[in-house]
């Protein structure tokens, strides 16, 4: 399977009803503060609070019956857990999710609470979603990538897909990046609409793997970050390509730049946003006034 705009419609398709449509917001204040006119899509608003529900949904239908009564492992820092807990849970599978130690505790109910099994293993995501592989080669069960997925990937890329049917005028996107799942899928969206379409990625300066690969540099960082949800040392083996091809920037972000964003989006537009969530509007500010007008 290659990701095409025809599986990412596909995959909205498949995903009509099982999840939200979230809203496209024209947010005022960072529309003065820029000079350009600021969209935000609120995947706060989505049925788990995070847009990889889509991803694990369209993955998760793609299984066969024999797959889906071995039942399925996940790693995550969280999101991806409750995805795959959601939908494991709508489909009748038994889910394990192996996540960092460190793991915000509410994070960790809301997947107990969908009903996975959560082992904390590890001090970050690789070593979660090492011990999760470890899991799903002993006990036979399918382990469900985070990003480096097409699958994942095409659900992914059906953010995009609403985002430009609600404004399709854009002249930039924004898209965090950890392993790079969302940005591909959104990226490939994006460019099927309008080639023009500036992509430009959000990485965790601590964390800024995708970027430190495709310069064609060894990753070095490492640490704590306010944005663990994009905390990823290796980027995704699928998505690299595509961001490559498709991403003309990715902002590398202090930790000071990303708290600012999400103290602005709860003190000045009241959206609650996490870390991750919150870097797409730390590097719209990094950027200064480039996007004035747009």
């Amino acid at each position: 399977m290659t990701v095409t705009i025809e599986t990412i419609r596909d995959a909205a398709k498949l995903l009509e009803g099982e999840v939200n449509r979230t809203p496209a917001m024209r947010v005022r204040r960072l529309s003065q503060m820029t000079g350009a006119e600021v969209y935000l899509k609120l995947e706060n608003l989505q049925v788990t609070g995070s847009f990889k529900v889509r991803g694990a949904g369209v993955k998760l239908a793609s299984l066969t019956d024999d797959e889906k009564a071995k039942g399925v492992v996940a790693a995550s820092a969280g999101n991806h857990a409750q995805g795959v807990a959601f939908h494991a849970g709508r489909h009748g599978l038994d889910a394990t999710i192996y996540m960092p130690e460190g793991t915000p505790f509410t994070k960790v109910g809301r997947t107990e609470d969908l009903g996975a099994t959560v082992v904390l293993e590890g001090t970050d995501f690789n070593a979660a979603r090492d011990a999760a592989i470890a899991h799903a080669e002993a006990t036979g069960k399918l382990f469900i990538a985070p990003f480096d997925d097409e699958h994942v990937i095409a659900g992914q890329g059906t953010v995009a897909l609403e985002f430009l049917e609600d404004v399709p005028d854009l002249d930039a996107m924004i898209v965090p990046i950890g392993g790079g799942g969302l940005m591909a899928g959104c990226a490939v969206a994006a460019h099927a609409h309008d080639q023009r379409i500036e992509m430009i990625g959000a990485q965790a300066g601590l964390f800024n793997s995708m970027a430190a690969a495709i310069a064609g540099k060894p990753f070095s960082g490492g640490g704590t970050t306010i944005a663990e949800g994009i905390a990823v040392k290796i980027p995704g083996d699928i998505t690299q390509p595509i961001i490559a091809e498709h991403v003309s920037d990715i902002t590398e972000l202090s930790e000071e730049q990303l708290e600012a964003a999400v103290l602005l989006l709860a003190e000045g537009h009241r959206i609650v946003a996490e870390g991750a969530g919150a870097s797409g509007v730390a590097a719209l500010l990094a950027a200064g006034g480039k996007f004035a007008g747009k």
